[in-house]
């Protein structure tokens, strides 16, 4: 199994045994404001999702890596997506599943072994990051690791209270040819 190892936690590829790790992440309605989601899904659907997970990211844009402790226990999700190598940019979204497992620096740690493989491996120039105007730990987080705030989306996201604002972050890869 190929790993993206950091300090205190590795990325790796999506395996058949995370099916009850997303059906239980991708059906919890208090992140589908995040995620664009409007319907819970099955496991059928994730199970068909798992068996094309890999699939390689000039084809299908995108890449969905499990966050993982040391001992081995899948705390989250990061993302590329929209990946364009023409450009050279991509997406980036991340989610740790659990409220008491954030803020114990697992997502700057997976956010940053995920910047060094999508610039050095990837050849990425660079890589932004969507977070609505109200995520005050997103955005310190995202900002911290060198992201910018370069633009803000008005009432881009609808929710059942209304229409928020996303804010657009982005990052250069200072290193790119």
């Amino acid at each position: 199994m190929v790993k993206l190892d950091g300090k205190h936690i590795y990325l790796r590829a999506l395996e058949p045994k995370d099916l009850d790790f997303l059906y239980q992440l991708e059906n919890d309605t208090s992140i589908w404001e995040i995620s664009g989601t409007l319907k819970p899904y099955s496991k059928k659907v994730l199970r068909l999702y798992l068996d094309n997970a890999h699939r390689d990211i000039f084809e299908v844009k995108q890449l969905r890596l499990c966050i993982c402790t040391l001992d081995d226990q899948c705390v989250g999700l990061i993302d590329l997506f929209d990946f364009d190598p023409k450009n050279k940019r991509a997406g980036m979204g991340i989610v740790i599943a659990k409220a008491e497992d954030r803020n114990k620096g697992w997502g700057a740690e997976a956010i940053e072994i995920l910047c060094n493989y999508a610039f050095t491996m990837l050849d990425l120039h660079q890589l932004y990051a969507n977070i609505l105007e109200e995520n005050k730990p997103s955005i310190h987080l995202f900002e911290k690791l060198g992201f910018d705030q370069i633009g803000v989306k008005k009432e881009w996201i609808r929710t059942s209270k209304g229409f928020k604002n996303e804010l657009m972050f982005q990052k250069i890869n200072v290193n790119a040819s």
